[in-house]
């Protein structure tokens, strides 16, 4: 499996679907909404996109980029729950 670590790209996606799609007081204070940019711009599907923003809104970045790193170690691409 070859897995690129750096995320940078994605990032910067985000960030333009996000600062295009949403002004950022409705970015900050409706979860709902975010998701629904994330279907719409995103290719997400509903269900993946409310898991996403609860991942994103309950971890943080901190711990979020550690299981990052933990999951491309142990060469884990899906996980479980199969989005």
């Amino acid at each position: 499996m070859e897995n690129q670590a750096d995320v940078t790209y994605l990032v910067e996606e985000y960030r333009l679907i996000f600062g295009e799609s949403l002004p950022s007081a409705i970015r900050e204070a409706d979860d709902t909404k975010i998701e629904q940019v994330l279907v719409r711009e995103g290719d997400w599907s509903s269900h993946a996109a409310i898991h996403l923003v609860s991942l994103a809104s309950r971890y943080g970045s901190f711990v979020l980029r550690n299981a990052l790193a933990v999951a491309l170690a142990l060469e884990i691409e899906d996980g479980e729950l199969g989005f």
